[in-house]
């Protein structure tokens, strides 16, 4: 779900349009609700306060006339039977505010007791005070009558003037008509919110597809696009919005694809370029490679600066051949041209090749080269020319770099892939450099001469090798705690390398805990004793 929320733009409107419906139908809901219950107790009270003062007239009316009854009881019942006299329809008397109850009260006197008349048991004690102090007064209150209505009513009371000194009068109606109008209400206004909301979701879904359908187009054809289908674009319907984007769009990939084009079409002109002079160069290049030979082998007939000239020229010469050769293969690698040669062989040969190479250069330099292989052979499927170049050139940079400390190259393997790591002691890399190095003509440090007359794409043409043997060439250093370059190879063609058999990064070296003692100045190395 969270998923979908995340992905889906059309889901986020859907339920946030129906979450804001839902706030804003309960509040109005709740807002109508009271408008509606005030509106009707209002009218309700209105209607029984009028009541009551043509109830009061009645009630003095009656109990002022002679009656030939002399019982206080039977005067109070006789005025009580004139406001619930039945009306013609034979049902109860009613008003304007509906069905009532009259209650009829003579509060006790010092020489009379209390009269009643009617369920003077429903009316609140609060209510009775304030009519004993000369007040019109109502008050809701839960009420129960013989005839099986249980719930609220609305009570209202007032004194009376007559010959019944404190005389109390009371009509209760029962809000049983109310609370089924307001339940009503309440039913309906919940059926309306509901199939307001239904339509809201469907609207809001219908709204939202006419922007989600043409915003997942364009990312389906930006999708395609990047994939390298230049020519896809979206369809302009219309000249709303979305048409102008649509438009727009289209625009930019117009764009975007004539820039391509021409880096494109700029990048194998480069390619060209660089191999045609390539190329064109070997034939002055071998001319003037024989020319120079001729004057180097006549050298001792020369003056001293002459014959140094001639040593000069032959190395320049040796430096130009190998750069012309590395320009060669790096743009085989550039227009996808290059081949591998492959064949199963012990990649223990591989190393002792490439060490044997670079063995003149170590003594040269001073470098000891640690040689750390496995005394079974690795068999391994690759192009033998091309890993023992990539080692050459990892050789020769540590040797570059070690500032004569010493050189490992150790080979290990696995089921899966084989791995051989170059490392050396020396300056080492700069947090971020370890990416930098495969990059063409990129040098850590300009300043420093090159002892193997590198001509700086090495690096980048043995990362290309790796590439091509479907493995990985990989750079690790710490300034002052020299680099690692480690290479892994699949020991079957056309397997992915998945690990590799040997860290790139070196393990951290834990001193043996150690006392030395103040006295002596004697190292003491404690071993813990094995028990068995």
């Amino acid at each position: 779900m969270g998923r979908a929320w995340r992905r889906s733009l059309q889901l986020r409107v859907v339920v946030s349009t129906l979450t804001l419906s839902l706030i804003v139908i309960s509040v109005l809901g709740v807002v109508l609700t009271s408008q509606i219950t005030d509106r009707l107790l209002e009218a309700k009270i209105n209607a029984a306060i009028e009541e009551l003062d043509r109830a009061r007239n009645a009630v003095e009316a009656k109990l002022a006339g002679p009656d030939v009854l002399d019982a206080p009881e039977a005067r109070l019942e006789s005025a009580r039977a004139a406001l619930t006299s039945p009306s013609p329809d034979g049902g109860q008397e009613s008003s304007a505010a509906g069905t009532f109850e009259p209650v009829l009260i003579v509060p006790a006197s010092a020489t009379s007791p209390a009269l009643t008349s009617g369920p003077a048991n429903q009316i609140p004690q609060a209510l009775r005070d304030f009519v004993k102090a000369g007040q019109i007064t109502r008050q809701y209150a839960t009420v129960s009558d013989p005839d099986g209505y249980n719930g609220r009513a609305l009570i209202v009371g007032t004194p009376t003037v007559g010959e019944v000194d404190g005389l109390e009068l009371y009509l209760i109606y029962p809000l049983a008509s109310e609370e089924r109008i307001l339940t009503l209400i309440r039913g309906t206004m919940l059926i309306g919110g509901v199939v307001l909301l239904v339509l809201l979701v469907a609207i809001s879904m219908l709204v939202s597809r006419q922007v989600v359908i043409p915003t997942r187009s364009a990312a389906r054809i930006a999708v395609r696009f990047a994939d390298g289908r230049l020519k896809e674009r979206m369809p302009v319907r219309g000249e709303d919005d979305m048409a102008r984007l649509a438009m727009s769009f289209n625009q930019m990939a117009e764009s975007l694809s004539k820039q391509i084009t021409q880096l494109e079409e700029f990048g194998n002109l480069q390619k060209r370029f660089t191999s045609d002079v390539s190329h064109e160069l070997r034939t002055p290049l071998t001319t003037v490679r024989m020319a120079a030979d001729l004057i180097y082998d006549d050298k001792d007939e020369l003056s001293p600066s002459l014959g140094r000239a001639s040593e000069l020229l032959v190395n320049e010469l040796d430096r130009f051949e190998s750069l012309l050769g590395d320009l060669l293969e790096i743009s085989r690698h550039d227009a996808g041209v290059a081949e591998l040669s492959v064949e199963l062989l012990d990649l223990r040969m591989c190393v002792n090749a490439a060490v044997a190479t670079v063995r003149q250069l170590a003594i040269d330099s001073s470098t000891e080269l640690i040689v750390d292989v496995p005394p079974q052979g690795v068999m391994v499927a690759v192009d033998p020319r091309r890993v023992e170049r990539i080692l050459r050139n990892l050789l020769a940079n540590a040797i570059d770099h070690s500032e004569g400390k010493p050189v490992l190259i150790r080979l290990r393997a696995n089921d899966n892939a084989a791995a051989i790591i170059v490392r050396d002691q020396g300056v080492g890399l700069r947090p971020g450099e370890e990416k930098l190095v495969f990059n063409r003509f990129w040098r850590a440090d300009p300043s420093r001469v090159r002892r193997s007359g590198g001509t700086g794409l090495g690096l980048a043409i043995s990362v290309e090798d790796a590439h091509l043997h479907d493995g990985k060439l990989e750079a690790w250093g710490e300034p002052g705690q020299g680099s690692v370059f480690r290479l892994t190879l699949p020991r079957q063609r056309g397997r992915k390398v998945l690990g590799s058999p040997l860290p790139l990064k070196p393990p951290v070296r834990r001193p043996l805990p150690a006392a030395i003692d103040a006295d002596q100045q004697t190292l003491d190395v404690r071993i813990p004793e094995h028990h068995s």
